[in-house]
């Protein structure tokens, strides 16, 4: 009972204590909102703190929440013009018919309520020295009006998109750190393992992993998608709906020369110029000079070795310490993100493609939950609940971002800290699987192969289903860790297949969100991988 009084009375007093600094900082408020706002904020993290994982969760449902209120009106335009070298605008919308004539070769095209993008679209691919014998003629009801002078046409901004460059900028972070952290870890890693063949071994067994697992993926990928037939649900409507909405855009992905040339590649490994490797973000060729470095170190005197080691080893963990530093924003930068996307993406294509994307989101549910999980507990020897706890972080991460390089630095954090793989072992594993892995690109890949082909009327049959399964894993090799990149690789596999690559105008209108769900798997796969081999190296 006394211990009781006494917790009473001490919670009593500090009431009080907050209750005469709240009535401080009431008067402070007066003078400095800011700085009230921001002790509050203080004061509430210090009584409560919230796990950065929780947080990151909350920024997502939010930031989609924001971006879904302050959505772009896809019933409005605006026209930038061109007026005596003034800028002005004119806002139009829930136009009845909109025609766009060029005076110069005396053609016109009409657009009606619903062409928001193909008219964004459209003057994309105007030249900027053509868009003056442009003139637009705007019909709504009884009514009609003429713009001319146009140097741009764009949608109309809102708050959620007006806050994209702090996810830009949150991106840039993680990324120009990406590669200061593999350099360094890879080296210090190399120079550890003593043992070349020990290395050797390592590298085998990880690309020989990564190569399963990519083939799996894709074979669960083309099972569900000729189980669930998605491409047969399609009706003639959608279809030359979305070929319109997206045709300009497909064009831009398909480029001629996209054949697979294996010799070339391991070739193209070693740098001609490791500096320039850097500066352009080749990652194979930046894990084969750090390795290679590395490796070298440990044929040289150890009293010329150990001050590069160290030195190396001091990068590493300011790297890792940068990491730290950049994730308290990480809320700030996932919300911005997430709601600039679902402002400008909108849900209205989801409905006519919904069981495109069940099959990919089943199929990478599949791929996840389960190969993932079969790898950590029998070849990682971890449970595989911890496993999936410990890269949280990391996972809402490469949603967020879409970008598997983007997101290797909190990758790498979450695998060594959280789970306690050896740097010498992420440090090689991570940085190639970002590269080479990439699971849920190409388990979607074969979904899409297979969801084109039966919109355009395709049989595939075995042999070509295998043309995929063997197109795809070799695509996924060397093919930047980038987002968007799962398109031009599909291009490839379409190709490959003989089937008219215009289609991937069909599922661009829905390839962002499913980008962010395989960038997701992607990640994960390289976590698991790493753990299976350190596993195997103990």
């Amino acid at each position: 009972m006394f211990f009781v009084s006494c917790h009473i009375d001490l919670s009593l007093d500090d009431y009080i204590q907050s209750f005469d600094d709240y009535i401080q900082s009431l008067d402070n408020y007066i003078q400095s909102p800011d700085d009230y706002i921001q002790s509050f904020y203080n004061y509430i993290m210090k009584r409560k703190k919230i796990p950065l994982h929780t947080q990151i969760l909350l920024a997502l449902i939010l930031g989609a929440a924001f971006g879904a209120f302050f959505n772009v009106d896809s019933n409005k335009l605006n026209f930038i013009l061109q007026i005596n070298g003034e800028e002005q605008s004119i806002v139009v919308g829930n136009w009845d018919s909109l025609v766009v004539s060029n005076k110069a070769e005396n053609v016109s095209q009409v657009f009606y309520g619903n062409d928001q993008i193909q008219i964004v679209n459209y003057f994309k691919r105007i030249p900027a020295s053509d868009l003056r014998a442009i003139e637009v003629v705007v019909h709504k009801g009884s009514k009609s009006q003429a713009i001319g002078n146009i140097s741009t046409v764009e949608k109309i901004g809102t708050m959620a998109t007006a806050i994209r460059p702090v996810g830009t900028l949150f991106i840039r972070l993680l990324s120009f750190i990406a590669i200061p952290l593999v350099i360094a870890s890879l080296i210090v890693g190399a120079a550890s393992i003593k043992d070349i063949k020990k290395l050797g071994r390592i590298g085998m067994k990880t690309f020989a992993i990564y190569m399963a697992t990519t083939a799996i993926a894709i074979t669960i990928g083309l099972t569900l998608a000729n189980v669930i037939a998605p491409g047969n649900r399609v009706s003639d409507e959608v279809k030359n709906r979305l070929m319109g909405t997206f045709r300009q855009e497909s064009k831009e992905n398909i480029v001629k020369d996209m054949e697979i040339d294996i010799t070339d590649f391991f070739v193209n490994i070693v740098p001609m110029n490791p500096i320039d490797a850097m500066g352009k973000g080749n990652m194979l060729q930046i894990v084969f000079f750090a390795v290679f470095f590395g490796v070298t170190l440990t044929f040289i005197r150890k009293k010329h070795s150990k001050p590069i080691i160290r030195f190396f080893r001091g990068v590493s963990e300011t790297m890792i310490k940068m990491v730290d530093v950049i994730m308290k924003i990480a809320p700030y930068g996932v919300f911005a993100l997430i709601a600039a996307t679902i402002a400008d993406f909108g849900f209205d294509i989801l409905s006519t493609l919904i069981w495109y994307m069940f099959a990919v989101v089943l199929g990478l549910i599949l791929q996840t939950s389960l190969v993932y999980s079969f790898l950590v507990k029998f070849f990682g020897k971890t449970n595989p609940i911890k496993f999936f706890k410990s890269m949280r972080n990391a996972q809402a991460i490469a949603f967020s971002t879409s970008s598997s390089a983007a997101t290797l630095p909190v990758t790498m954090e979450c695998v060594e800290q959280n789970i306690g793989v050896p740097k010498q072992i992420s440090g090689f594993v991570l940085p190639l699987g970002a590269t080479i892995n990439m699971d849920g690109t190409a388990l979607y890949q074969g979904v899409a192969a297979v969801f084109i082909a039966q919109v355009y009327g395709f049989d595939l049959g075995i042999a070509e289903q295998l043309t995929i399964v063997l197109t795809a894993v070799l695509a996924s090799i060397g093919t930047a860790p980038v987002p968007g990149v799962g398109i031009i690789m599909l291009v490839m596999i379409l190709q490959a297949i003989h089937v008219p690559p215009e289609g991937i105008a069909l599922i661009l209108g829905v390839d962002r969100v499913l980008d962010m769900l395989r960038t997701v798997t992607n990640v994960t796969g390289d976590a698991a991988v790493a753990v299976a081999v350190a596993e195997g190296e103990r």
